[in-house]
């Protein structure tokens, strides 16, 4: 299984939008790793996770064919994780795409906003509704939706996702995980783990993880002998209001053994 890391900042990016702080600075003039835009995954180049407005960024940079995915799975509808009016681009008039349609999963929220957007030209996609703690078998994976702790007014979501014998655990945004959803790990096999890390060494254990939250988490993970051998851990989804370079959270995190996600970065599992 190839997992993509397509993007792996926050809401700002980094260097954010008109931003003069000294991250954001250091950022552009470093350059490399410390270059994030929104926060998105593809699976084998078929199954994709969110649908930031860095998208069409994501295709041109990294040479993806996104008219080969099957399935998109929505965490929430925050516009960092859904910007549903450029899936309007794959309708005939603005594209000359396959006639197969992306299955969309998420729950009422999201689905509601890409059918708004999308308003009478649906043909290209079909939209499924999804509820916590049931399983969905897409056309790619079976996924099991699970709750964050995220924005209260809507039902955020996180993802256990298993494909061709191999699972993750897709976990953010959230901060310390709502007990349903630690309850319902228990037992399971990880094969990854993909954490957030959007506050960095600032507190908080609400809405986002911190970076002592994550460590937890894995500490956690491994208490309950949820990962196989070999399980990967990766951190993604920096703010640059927590002023951690690249370089500054491979030093918290490497010595743990997690991996400091950046922007176009694949793993094999």
């Amino acid at each position: 299984m190839n997992v993509h890391f397509l993007g792996t900042a926050a809401f700002e990016g980094i260097p954010s939008l008109f931003c003069q702080c000294d991250t954001c600075k250091q950022a552009q003039a470093r350059g490399g790793k410390n270059i994030r835009t929104r926060t998105s995954v593809m699976i084998d180049g078929e199954l994709k996770i969110d649908f930031p407005p860095d998208t069409c960024h994501h295709a041109i940079r990294d040479n993806i064919d996104m008219d080969k995915v099957k399935d998109l799975i929505f965490t929430h509808s925050h516009s960092d994780h859904l910007y549903a009016e450029d899936m309007l681009i794959r309708m005939a008039g603005y594209a000359k795409s396959g006639d197969h349609p992306i299955h969309v999963y998420g729950h009422d929220l999201p689905i509601r906003s890409c059918i708004e957007k999308l308003g009478m030209q649906q043909d290209k996609y079909r939209f499924h509704i999804i509820k916590p703690f049931e399983p969905v078998q897409t056309q790619t994976a079976t996924i099991v939706p699970l709750v964050a702790d995220h924005d209260m007014t809507e039902t955020c979501l996180v993802y256990h996702i298993e494909k061709d014998g191999k699972t993750i655990f897709y976990g953010h945004d959230s901060g310390w995980f709502p007990e349903q959803t630690w309850q319902w790990l228990k037992g399971k096999k990880l094969d990854l783990a993909i954490l957030e890390c959007t506050t960095g060494k600032l507190g908080g254990r609400s809405n986002h993880m911190n970076a002592d939250c994550v460590l937890e988490t894995k500490e956690w993970l491994l208490a309950n002998e949820i990962m196989n051998p070999g399980g990967k851990f990766v951190v993604t989804h920096f703010s640059h209001n927590a002023h951690l370079l690249h370089e500054d959270l491979t030093e918290i995190f490497e010595p743990h053994g997690i991996t400091v996600a950046y922007d176009g970065m694949k793993i094999e599992l």
